[in-house]
């Protein structure tokens, strides 16, 4: 195996009615498993890290379900912990054409967001690591979880790892206000932040300008500046902002924006028809986190992670089963879709 990656966040089920139906036609539903950090790591352990998820589960057979569905793709799991109460879900009604998809979170007193600083050996789950990922998410969990996270990253950088976070900024978990005021505490630990199109502005207030985006109208030079700003503001290595054109539920508009702090990469636009836009973000990031461990430029890291991510879209499920291979095909100009025999 490689480098060996850490991340830390919640992994929930999902369940989601079939067949493009709405919840209220729904009586079965298809059930994955997915969060973040946890589809973070799948990519990765694809790519032949040596990939570790960290988290709590409730020790019993569903949270023992989430564990072996990480275990499935070759993640390590030796540093979750189990116990608390339950495994948080999310409903997901899977949208198309102009009608759009819907969350519905049930995730509340999930066994990671009681958890409690002191419950992780971080020098222990950091030993002989390159790289720590989180996202914004997590400490939008509860209290407890922002103060694991702030732990997590305090001994990440004493450790000498990078740092990398998705803003990944979620409404319905906080307001933009106590994001701001606790994620810029953790910002202090980042070496490369990761976002989309409106996660800077909801989170810090840096808003992309000549941008709109239920319009699918974005401006490179807006989020050039939001880039600029993120660096500035919080003395990061790199930035990468995903832009997404929403044209439909069905069609999107895909590429992305790397910040080195010297120069900008705008990578190529991709075309994409989904099956399914959950973990694009995620898969994103990995590819990212990816590239910049192997030492590529910054110009083919920002390639390499947009193809990874477009290819997700095409996959059921909140993970990005594609190997490197794959990807790196797509990104030196295969996009035709065509069998292969």
């Amino acid at each position: 195996m490689g480098k060996k990656v850490v991340t830390f966040g919640e992994i929930m089920m999902r369940l989601s009615p079939p067949e493009y139906q709405r919840f209220v036609q729904a009586d079965t539903f298809n059930v994955v498993y997915g969060g973040g950090e946890a589809n973070v790591a799948v990519s990765l352990s694809n790519y032949g890290l040596d990939s570790y998820f960290v988290t709590k589960l409730p020790a019993h057979e569903i949270g023992q379900a989430a564990l072996n569905h990480l275990r499935r793709y070759g993640v390590k799991t030796e540093y979750i912990k189990r116990g608390g109460e339950r495994l948080g879900i999310y409903f997901l009604e899977i949208g198309a054409s102009q009608r759009p998809s819907k969350v519905v979170y049930d995730r509340s007193h999930s066994a990671i967001s009681q958890v409690q600083p002191g419950e992780f050996d971080w020098e222990e789950i950091f030993s002989g690591a390159a790289w720590f990922h989180f996202t914004g998410i997590t400490p939008a969990l509860s209290d407890g979880a922002a103060a694991v996270t702030l732990e997590a990253v305090k001994a990440a950088k004493k450790l000498g790892l990078k740092v990398s976070v998705d803003l990944n900024y979620r409404k319905k978990l906080w307001t933009p206000e106590k994001a701001n005021r606790v994620m810029s505490e953790l910002m202090n630990y980042v070496d490369v932040a990761i976002g989309n199109e409106e996660d800077a502005e909801k989170v810090f207030g840096i808003k992309a300008a000549d941008s709109e985006i239920t319009a699918g109208k974005l401006s490179e030079e807006g989020y050039q500046a939001v880039a600029r700003e993120l660096t500035e503001r919080f003395n990061l290595e790199k930035v990468a902002i995903s832009l997404r054109e929403s044209l439909s539920a069905s069609d999107n508009n895909w590429s992305a924006l790397l910040y080195d702090g010297k120069d900008f990469y705008r990578s190529r636009v991709y075309k994409i028809h989904i099956v399914d836009r959950v973990g694009g973000g995620d898969s994103f990031a990995a590819g990212l986190i990816y590239s910049l461990l192997k030492g590529e430029t910054s110009r083919d890291a920002v390639e390499f992670a947009v193809a990874a991510s477009c290819l997700k879209h095409t996959i059921f499920g909140d993970f990005n089963l594609v190997t490197e291979d794959e990807v790196r095909n797509l990104a030196a100009g295969d996009a035709s879709g065509r069998v292969q025999r």
